[in-house]
């Protein structure tokens, strides 16, 4: 589990492809002393386990076919930069909100608007992701946690301010890239206790609370 509050930008060292997957290592001076073999580390916001560690700063992650058919990660090269977060603990912080480095699909920036001090963005998603959003609602964009700001049939924006920008990988996107995206997870186990089957007036209060709370659009 994450937050999605960027603690370093890691740089890519290698990609290395295989049959099935493929190894990735990167620098991370920071969180290198502090990563262990078999720990969690969230990769432009999806959750790898470090495999390997290699002084004086290098760790390795080895990644499925599965994770790189749902991430960008597999469009990796040697010299880009990576948001990296560590797992969660009990003693850190909840500064953004919860994320669970387990990628939904991918996010197509459409717009790049400035907005006062701030840059509002604006994405295209699956119209099935859409339904997992609401408006000031949290988003994680390849790991950044987001607030947002507005909500469409199958776009939305998010007010990006300079330190994000600064301090992350959202200041060198441009329009055209596609980022990995994280619903929140509670609205995923909202669409799903919906789905289930149950009796049409325990049904019909559900929703309307949830719609009355703008879960539902």
């Amino acid at each position: 589990m994450f937050t999605g509050i960027i603690e370093e930008l890691g740089e890519v060292v290698a990609v290395s492809k295989r049959t099935e997957g493929m190894e990735l290592s990167l620098k991370a001076p920071g969180l290198f002393p502090r990563q262990n073999l078999g720990d969690s580390l969230a990769v432009n916001g999806a959750c790898l386990t470090v495999t390997r560690k290699a002084p004086p700063a290098t760790l390795f992650f080895d990644i499925s076919g599965e994770t790189l058919s749902r991430t960008r990660l597999g469009e990796l090269k040697p010299g880009d930069a990576v948001n990296l977060e560590p797992a969660l603990t009990l003693d850190k912080a909840l500064g953004g909100h919860l994320v669970s480095g387990h990628i939904d699909g991918t996010a197509t920036l459409t717009a790049v608007k400035p907005a006062g001090e701030m840059v509002e963005m604006t994405f295209e998603v699956p119209e099935a992701l859409a339904d997992l959003m609401i408006e000031k609602g949290s988003v994680a964009l390849d790991g950044i946690s987001l607030t947002i700001a507005s909500l469409g049939r199958n776009t939305f924006s998010v007010a990006v301010i300079p330190f994000t920008l600064a301090h992350t990988t959202l200041g060198r996107r441009r329009v055209g890239d596609l980022l990995n995206l994280e619903t929140d997870v509670i609205g995923k186990y909202v669409k799903r206790f919906l789905s289930k089957s149950e009796p049409e007036s325990g049904k019909a209060l559900d929703k309307a609370f949830l719609a009355e709370h703008g879960f539902l659009r």
